[in-house]
């Protein structure tokens, strides 16, 4: 849970700047500034462009985390005559000195010498993030690693031509997450860049297992010697990074698939189906150490490999149609964490920022914001100022909105 008291008077707000505080907001008004000159000196001086100031940041930030909940195809459509305006937030800046910030927006206006990385323009935020995620939240022993549903809501993409679906799902990263499977709480991103050469670029692509090997080692890379459980999909599940997790005292639990796992090492025995179907609830086990293989048959057959949960405790999982289907705890407990996963991405992947821009730095940021306010929802959850005003989602972003645009408006909306 959380490791700070909020008091019963915090706000919105107060959550949000637990992962962007004033003074990450006070780089971005400096960086935008130097890349607005520096932009400028090299295609000719805007009359119109006025330094950008911390009150006009916030409110930028303000009209793009409105789009999170009102779901509107473009940010401009806040200034427009259509469904989606809003005037009563399209009255603190005007859509031309909105689109101003747009053009000029950055987090790291210049490049360094010895900068090779692909997100050299977002890492530094990044990275705060990151330490005020490690700090702001203790998470439970069991947590997941998965990809987010970042994508857009679908009754939003049903309005789209054809060829827009095709440039928008042109995406050129994947973004991992390290998530505490109890609170939904995501612990740590991990952006893997699908273009370039080198470790993580498309040479590393190519052999998919490698790839999803890496991904997990950085996800992990601060949870050793924690006892924590991770559960993995089958693109990350495979025996030798299992028991390197081990040795760094991180226990794991994932399903197998012979097609998108690594099966090294793992007897054929038991990755081949026997010719007669054994009846629902059977397993058969094969162990190595601590390490157990399970192949458990339920209306087909399930492979889970762990060394987080000994193979003869039983479980049972509960359907609503046939009932109880007994199996080992550990089909049981990789079914519930991901289940509750499930529930996650349901209730909070509408609420990421609708805008898409072309670049991918400021795409990843965007998403990184979005789980960033998911993340201060789930602790305003937990605070005890939730006890007091009760804000759903929406309107917890609603009151994040406002409070950014410095409206004094308190009540929630419903």
């Amino acid at each position: 849970g959380p490791t700070r008291k909020m008091p019963l008077t915090a706000s919105a707000m107060d959550f949000f700047q637990l992962f962007v505080p004033d003074n990450v907001l006070k780089n971005m008004v400096v960086q935008t500034n130097m890349y607005a000159k520096k932009y400028q000196e090299r295609f000719g001086s805007d009359d119109v462009w006025v330094d950008v100031t911390l009150t006009e940041m916030k409110a930028f930030l303000g009209y793009m985390i409105s789009t999170s909940i009102h779901h509107c195809e473009s940010v401009l459509s806040i200034w427009s005559s259509g469904f989606y305006s809003n005037k009563s937030i399209a009255l603190i800046m005007t859509q031309s000195r909105f689109e101003k910030i747009l053009k000029y927006f950055h987090i790291v206006a210049f490049r360094s010498s010895q900068t090779t990385h692909g997100l050299y323009k977002i890492q530094p935020f990044l990275d705060s993030l990151q330490n005020g995620f490690d700090s702001a939240f203790r998470p439970s022993q069991a947590q997941v690693l998965h990809e987010p549903l970042i994508d857009e809501d679908p009754v939003f993409i049903a309005t789209c031509t054809e060829r827009e679906l095709r440039k928008r799902k042109k995406r050129k990263f994947s973004l991992w997450v390290r998530q505490c499977s109890s609170t939904g709480f995501i612990c740590q991103i991990y952006v893997h860049l699908k273009e370039g050469s080198g470790a993580d670029g498309l040479d590393a692509l190519k052999n998919k297992p490698q790839l999803h090997s890496m991904v997990a080692k950085s996800l992990c890379q601060n949870a050793s010697g924690k006892n924590y459980i991770i559960f993995t999909g089958p693109s990350i599940t495979s025996l030798n990074l299992f028991e390197e997790f081990e040795k760094q005292e991180i226990y794991c639990c994932g399903l197998l698939s012979t097609r998108k796992s690594d099966c090294t090492g793992l007897p054929p025995s038991m990755l081949n189906n026997p010719e007669t179907p054994p009846s629902r609830g059977q397993y058969r086990i094969r162990m190595k150490g601590n390490m157990s293989l399970i192949c458990w048959y339920n209306k087909g057959h399930f492979r889970f490999l762990t060394n987080a949960y000994s193979p003869v405790q039983q479980g049972v999982i509960i359907k609503r149609k046939s009932g109880e289907i007994p199996c080992p705890l550990a089909v049981e407990a990789f079914a519930a964490h991901l289940s509750y996963i499930c529930k996650y991405d349901d209730k909070y992947s509408k609420y990421f920022i609708s805008h898409k821009p072309n670049k991918t730095w400021q795409q990843v940021f965007w998403f990184a914001i979005s789980i960033a306010i998911n993340n201060a929802y789930i602790l305003y959850k937990m605070s005890e100022a939730y006890h007091v005003t009760r804000y759903s989602r929406a309107q917890f972003g609603e009151r994040l909105v406002k409070e950014l645009l410095g409206l004094e408006d308190t009540s929630p909306s419903h």
